[in-house]
């Protein structure tokens, strides 16, 4: 099978959709794979690091879309690849097709495509194969991204996330403790901040409360306890996730309005809408601005920072995926795997869900 993996367009994304590694397995097992010339330079991968695992290198796009049947990307496809899409190819990707635009879903319809959503993999269990590994990179990425944050110079409450000898460690809020939200935990627990979390889900907040056996606050979350906890934060970590559909409004304007002055809230819901009413996307080279004397950080692709380790993550997690629709064909991959079937948003131009 042919498999492409054409360089990302959208603004500011540097991860690639299969490393040099995931283009080794899918050779050794047969399959051809073409890679877009300097596809993985923004994630440190050379085209000669394909060249030598066997994958073809070639220079435009168009020629990785006309001859790949599957295609690997990460990001949401934009308007300058439509084009390049036709009937009878599948794309692998992450799609957010609850905050997608139309058009995306008239353009897959009209080239009679089906797509696989990684947000959507999901396993009999619940859990997001593919969608986890990228979660927790963002989470214990966190800290790194709240520390610059609350410094003087970005416009923060001028604090050291953990404190020290005669001075208080930062308060650290994080909402949801699925993937996102228990890797920053333990991130920020590390770097010696005072952390609450909240989750509707009790029966995920006590292994919590196990592990760091009273270093840590475990809350339901209630709008009583969310307003409580928020004029007390420094920082604020969304991560809450509904798989499929928009992530909900947790916190309102009236909410900002009752936090500490250049707090900062970092909403890694964004990618589903945003969990604060006053979120909106932003992007890595002007990633915040404040409402409410709040600093707001809502980039989508946030581990596209770290774009090398992310590029792998995925990789790791969507190999054995590509390896079996090369090995069974997409139809057979769908009808013998559920998590895989799952994630199908387009069957062959037909909406799936």
């Amino acid at each position: 099978m042919n498999f492409g993996v054409p360089k990302e367009v959208r603004e500011f994304e540097q991860r690639v959709g299969l490393t040099p590694a995931g283009a080794y397995a899918l050779t050794q097992a047969g399959h051809t794979v073409f890679v877009e010339h300097d596809a993985g330079a923004a994630a440190s991968f050379d085209d000669n690091e394909y060249r030598a695992v066997g994958a073809h290198v070639v220079y435009s796009a168009e020629e990785v879309w006309g001859r790949a049947t599957v295609i690997a990307k990460v990001a949401r496809l934009s308007e300058r690849e439509y084009p390049f899409l036709h009937s009878g190819q599948t794309l692998l990707s992450f799609l957010h097709f609850a905050v997608a635009s139309r058009d995306l879903a008239e353009a897959l319809r009209a080239a009679e495509m089906t797509t696989i959503a990684y947000e959507m993999i999901q396993t009999d269990e619940g859990t997001l194969p593919v969608l986890t590994p990228l979660s927790q990179v963002a989470g214990r990425h966190s800290p790194v991204i709240a520390g610059e944050l609350l410094e003087s110079s970005h416009g923060g409450r001028g604090i050291l996330l953990s404190g020290l000898t005669g001075v208080p460690p930062a308060a650290v809020v994080i909402l949801g403790a699925g993937s996102l939200g228990s890797n920053a935990l333990r991130a920020f627990v590390g770097m010696g901040a005072q952390v609450t979390i909240l989750d509707t889900r009790a029966d995920r907040l006590e292994p919590l409360t196990e592990q760091f056996n009273g270093r840590i606050t475990t809350l339901l979350s209630t709008p009583y306890n969310l307003q409580r906890v928020l004029k007390f934060a420094d920082v604020v970590i969304g991560a809450v996730l509904v798989p499929g559909q928009r992530a909900p409004v947790l916190i309102t304007r009236e909410m900002l309005r009752t936090m500490r002055r250049r707090a900062v809230l970092i909403d890694f819901a964004i990618d589903q809408g945003g969990c604060a009413e006053t979120s909106r996307p932003t992007t890595h080279d002007n990633p915040t601005y404040v409402v409410e004397n709040v600093v707001h950080y809502c980039v989508p692709n946030v581990t596209a920072r770290i774009a090398r380790t992310a590029s792998h993550a995925l990789t790791n997690a969507a190999l054995p995926y590509l390896l079996a629709i090369g090995a069974h064909g997409v139809a057979m991959a769908l009808e013998l795997d559920a998590s895989l079937r799952r994630g199908v948003q387009v069957l062959n131009g037909a909406v799936a869900r």
